[in-house]
């Protein structure tokens, strides 16, 4: 007989992952990142820049162009790169979690990376730019292609658009014979847009520039491989697809908890919140991606086409749908954290929201009467990013002397973080003579089967620039359709500036008032843990 141990061992050698099949090669390019002193390029695209290099997915014709107000010197810039990437060594907090950085990677590319200091509403800068790129071409061999990303304001998404436009900056040349000679994209990041309106015009403006298929607005939710194993699952098993379906499933729940608070995001979270921070991107992604029909193949435009389709059929929420809240005083992972309205560069009235929750409808064959509900905030008690799908209750009629009014329903889960993998829960017979039940798991995690690699999310999006391929990127119609469901209830609340928001402890798992929604229909939320399940003793 084997020990429990040695039939693990066993189980893992049989069923090891097979090997990683090499991506094609990436176009040659230079990268123009503007915003370039930022937090958002030092915390999490240069990390990635970094891995694509080190994991040989880079191209070797490669150039990155840093572009920002700050003035310093190339030399600097890269130094304070490099610090930072030294200060995520061994902190398993941080999104790029490492154990050390390759040098010899580094000096590679430290060796591609140029600077450029200046004012984004100033031509001038483009002219510089302009420069900058064709030494770059001259130098790294990048053939004119160019990822220009905006690691910007949002405020200044339209204006940067606009003079790389001026500048002649965004044209795709094109021969006698009509081949595009070398190509331009833009990389846009979210918010895309404050309202249905905002969205529309920002779209409008975007595309008096550049034609769609140049348009990349990035969501680094969807670099995650369990969000892109989405589809895998569904469509790639006979087993899932025949119950995936308004018949079986009872509700689905998605949840995208943090711990960590506003902090110095003061400034940008006043005039944005919870909602428009989290709900038409990160959230809608996630929701289209469990609720498309499948598409007629695997290219870019049949599946984003099958996730508008589910966009068109939401209705807009009813704003009696959605509640809100906002995090006061407490501890979080044992550390005594401030309220939200004592965070610095907010107003001590505030009533921004940092937690919503929302309940969603879907008004097609697979999923009428099914509902949806979303909840995402701050400073909640477990980071945990998760889409549940709960399964109708099967007839009790065999088990009558069973206590089945306890039983707990079937969740299949697929954790998205921080530990990515897919979980089933069932009900099973406890050992003994008596027919009781129990809830039991079977766990995926992506760690126990694959070589881990360092990933901060946003290492497949760019990669999939670069090769031109927009399957994880929204369309203008898409945005503008999750802004229409949402509006409703940003009017409802802009409306009412000064009602008094719950208030819920930092640490907990949210405002009360978010239960009562599920309350109503015999449902509740699951544990922001994501640990439905009580083992039997």
């Amino acid at each position: 007989m084997l020990d429990k141990q040695s039939r693990i061992s066993s189980t893992v050698r049989v069923a090891e992952a097979p090997p990683r099949r090499q991506a094609q090669p990436a176009d040659p390019c230079a990268i123009v990142i503007f915003g370039a002193s930022g937090d958002l390029t030092k915390r999490l695209v240069v990390p990635a820049v970094y891995n694509l290099a080190r994991t040989k997915l880079l191209p070797e014709n490669f150039a990155l162009i840093g572009v920002a107000r700050t003035e310093e010197s190339a030399e600097s810039w890269r130094g304070h790169l490099h610090d930072m990437l030294e200060s995520f060594v061994g902190n398993v907090a941080a999104e790029f979690d490492v154990d050390h950085i390759d040098e010899d990677v580094w000096k590679s590319l430290a060796g591609k990376m140029s600077y450029i200091h200046g004012d984004l509403t100033k031509p001038e800068v483009y002219e510089k730019l302009r420069g900058a790129l064709e030494k770059a071409g001259k130098a790294h061999g990048t053939q004119g292609n160019v990822i220009f990303y905006l690691a910007v304001a949002d405020g200044l998404f339209g204006t940067v658009v606009d003079e790389l436009g001026k500048a002649k900056l965004t044209g795709q040349n094109k021969d006698q014979n009509g081949k595009r000679q070398f190509w331009r994209r833009v990389v846009v990041e979210k918010p895309f847009g404050h309202s249905l309106r905002s969205a529309r015009e920002l779209n409008a403006a975007m595309l008096r520039t550049l034609d769609e298929d140049q348009i990349f607005r990035i969501d680094h939710f969807l670099g995650k491989d369990t969000v892109q194993s989405i589809m895998a699952l569904r469509f790639a098993n006979g087993l899932f697809e025949p119950i995936w379906n308004r018949d079986r499933i009872d509700h689905v729940q998605i949840t995208a908890a943090e711990t960590v608070g506003v902090e110095k995001r003061g400034k940008f979270y006043e005039v944005t919140g919870a909602l428009r921070d989290m709900v038409p991107n990160h959230v809608l992604s996630l929701l289209t991606m469990v609720a498309m029909e499948p598409p007629t193949g695997f290219d870019a435009a049949a599946i984003r086409s099958k996730k508008a389709e589910v966009l068109a059929a939401m209705p807009a929420v009813n704003p009696d749908q959605a509640v809100r809240g906002q995090y006061g005083a407490g501890k979080v992972l044992g550390k005594i954290v401030k309220a939200y309205r004592q965070e610095p560069d907010v107003a001590p009235d505030s009533n921004v929201e940092t937690y919503v929750a929302m309940q969603f409808e879907i008004d097609n064959w697979r999923w009428a009467g099914v509902p949806f509900y979303i909840r995402t905030g701050k400073h909640m008690s477990h980071r945990n990013t998760e889409i549940a799908i709960s399964f109708k209750q099967a007839p009790y009629a065999a088990f009558q002397d069973t206590p089945v009014n306890s039983l707990r329903p079937n969740w299949l889960v697929l954790r998205i973080a921080p530990d990515e993998g897919i979980s089933l829960q069932f009900e099973v017979k406890c050992p003994g003579p008596a027919m009781d039940l129990a809830a039991v798991k079977m766990d995926f995690r992506y760690d126990d089967w694959f070589p881990k690699e360092p990933n901060v999310g946003y290492e497949t999006l760019l990669y999939d620039v670069m090769i031109g391929d927009q399957t994880l990127f929204m369309r203008a119609d898409m945005v503008e359709q999750t802004w229409r469901i949402v509006q409703p209830v940003l009017d409802a609340w802009a409306e009412d500036r000064r009602a008094e928001l719950p208030v819920y402890p930092a640490g907990s798992a949210g405002p009360s008032e978010a239960d009562a929604p599920l309350m109503r229909e015999g449902r509740r939320w699951r544990p922001i843990n994501g640990d439905e399940s009580d083992k039997p003793s």
